[in-house]
């Protein structure tokens, strides 16, 4: 649970400090530009991690270990885990934006966690009390009255944006409920999952998503702008983030993991006061409230807590 709070809090602060750097000049230089905002950043913020990753298990002398783990059949389970969490989960959530904007979106693509949950449970047999579906429910409630905002129009066509907002929602949930399972072989170390999930990540946009888009250019000039250090720090404590989710999962399940992590939306609140200094309005402080204690309510057995739990 340590670590899927920690995972929690890296990541809300990774979000934090990406919505500064998306605020510099060269994501709104020409039409192109911000179109492929989400995009461009979303590669260089995975690319950035990937190469922290590297690093990180370098120190850690772990990279034979990935290597020798990439070319196993578990291996091959966490690339396509990344797949589907990253540019499908991803591609999904900004065609949603695009066609019925934020608010809808973030309201929608808090659903993961429960069909996560569910997919757990069918799929890995992870058994859940019935106090901790009403804490996850609650949770996933919080995020989404605390990412909704009424709008009078929507941007562009409902349905498609509908339609990108379950793609999210499939691939968020479903690559959280792979990495589970893959992470249960004991040749699979959880650091290992977290180095191929951001290479595979980086990789697919570099060479599939940015080419498709035509967004090199665009991506260049980020990269030779001030945004980048920025979109740095910001993967730097993504990757962070992502040791702890990935080691939450081993040891906790998808279910509970998703649950805490969920809480990030909750934890941007405080560090967008700290370091924006945007006052948070009174439903946002009773949203955040609402989904922490959701969420520990749907990561916590508390017969074992209290240790009224058989053995």
């Amino acid at each position: 649970m340590i670590c899927g709070v920690a995972a929690a809090l890296t990541w809300a602060l990774d979000t934090v400090i990406l919505s500064i750097a998306l605020s510099n000049a060269a994501f709104v230089s020409t039409p192109l530009a911000i179109a492929l905002a989400s995009f461009t950043s979303t590669f260089l913020h995975d690319a950035s991690s990937a190469v922290f990753s590297f690093v990180y298990m370098a120190i850690r002398r772990k990279l034979s270990e990935t290597w020798k783990t990439l070319r196993s059949r578990e291996g091959l389970v966490v690339v396509g885990a990344a797949l589907i969490g990253a540019p499908v989960g991803m591609t999904g959530y900004v065609m949603a934006i695009n066609n019925i904007g934020a608010a809808y979106t973030a309201a929608i693509s808090a659903f993961f966690p429960a069909y996560g949950a569910f997919l757990a449970a069918v799929f890995l047999k992870e058994r859940m009390r019935p106090y901790q579906w009403v804490g996850l429910l609650v949770c996933v409630a919080g995020v989404a009255a605390l990412g909704y905002t009424p709008v009078d129009s929507v941007p562009g066509d409902w349905a498609l944006g509908i339609i990108g907002s379950l793609i999210c929602v499939f691939g968020w949930g479903t690559e959280a409920v792979v990495i589970d399972w893959g992470l249960r072989s004991a040749s699979v170390d959880d650091e290992c999952a977290m180095q191929i999930r951001q290479t595979t990540s980086a990789l697919t946009y570099a060479l599939v998503i940015i080419p498709l888009l035509g967004g090199w250019g665009c991506t260049l000039d980020i990269m030779a702008s001030s945004a980048m250090p920025v979109i740095a720090l910001a993967a730097l404590l993504g990757t962070a983030s992502y040791l702890f989710y990935y080691k939450a999962i081993a040891q906790i399940g998808a279910s509970r993991a998703m649950a805490l992590n969920i809480t990030y939306s909750a934890w941007a609140i405080p560090f967008s006061l700290l370091l924006l200094g945007t006052m948070p309005d009174p439903r946002g402080i009773v949203c955040a409230i609402v989904i922490i204690i959701g969420a520990i309510t749907a990561a916590t057995d508390f017969r074992e807590l209290f240790g009224t739990k058989q053995p």
